[in-house]
């Protein structure tokens, strides 16, 4: 795997002290999409962002708009699959800037059958990417958070990991209804050590995943269950992780917090 191109740390961020290093965030899945939004955002904020993703040449072209906008972005290989590819990148981040303040477990996969055929492969492919990638990345970035005790551990779920969304979701509503107890789980070991651990439940949010996975009348119907009467945006989820991710969010951890228009809340609707 190729080490990660590393931006000159002497080099301060827009809204960083000259004489101290930024804190550094990683984000996984950081090449489009939320994550890409969530890598900007804290870019914006002040962190060296990690744009890791297992397409690292896409990872570099959102790392360099980062830059462009005036931020210190480095992009680098992942495959939250791949447990060697996850610890081979936690140690390039180790040995180029040697920590980890942030991590945001991004990278997900998802694919829609019915229940009563739906395929072991991608039941274990779907476990193997969104929870077992999600732990083992926040086992890395924790031991790397732990010797400064300050961290945030901030994974995004999803609504449907809370209640049952549409058919076809078998794998997927239950690898992020996992991906919610870890973080409970996470917050329960680790909060004493200054770490955090919480989630983000995305409701609908126009990506290119979503784009692909729901049809015209399901986005309709979808549509139609939002009290906000929209999609979120990539944006909108990317101000929940900042505000996750900062000094100001201490006190929250193990929570799992609906970012959905109201969709979780609403239940039957129109009745």
């Amino acid at each position: 795997m190729p080490s990660p191109r590393t931006a000159p740390l002497s080099s301060p961020s827009p809204r960083r002290s000259k004489t101290r290093a930024p804190r550094v965030a990683v984000i996984t899945g950081a090449a489009v999409g939320i994550g890409a939004a969530v890598a900007k955002r804290l870019a914006q904020d002040g962190f060296h962002v990690m744009v890791t993703d297992r397409d690292v040449k896409a990872a570099t072209k959102t790392a360099r708009a980062i830059e462009k906008a005036g931020g210190l972005a480095t992009p680098l290989e992942l495959d939250v699959g791949n447990p060697e590819s996850i610890a081979q990148a936690f140690e390039a981040i180790r040995r180029a800037v040697g920590r980890c303040d942030v991590l945001v477990n991004n990278a997900g996969i998802a694919k829609t059958y019915p229940f009563i055929d739906f395929p072991l492969d991608n039941w274990n492919a779907t476990m193997n990417i969104n929870v077992t990638g999600t732990l083992l990345c926040s086992q890395h970035a924790a031991r790397l958070m732990r010797k400064r005790r300050w961290g945030r551990i901030i994974s995004i779920a999803s609504v449907a990991g809370m209640r049952a969304v549409g058919s076809g979701r078998t794998a997927y509503g239950t690898s992020k209804a996992a991906v919610i107890g870890l973080m409970r789980q996470i917050a329960a070991e680790l909060t004493v050590e200054g770490i955090t651990a919480n989630a983000i439940a995305p409701g609908p949010v126009d990506t290119p995943l979503t784009q692909v996975l729901h049809s015209p009348a399901f986005r309709q119907a979808y549509t139609a269950a939002i009290p906000a009467g929209r999609y979120g945006l990539t944006t909108e989820i990317a101000a929940m992780a900042a505000f996750l991710a900062s000094d100001q969010a201490a006190y929250i951890s193990g929570a799992v917090i609906p970012v959905d228009g109201g969709f979780y809340a609403a239940g039957a609707r129109g009745v």
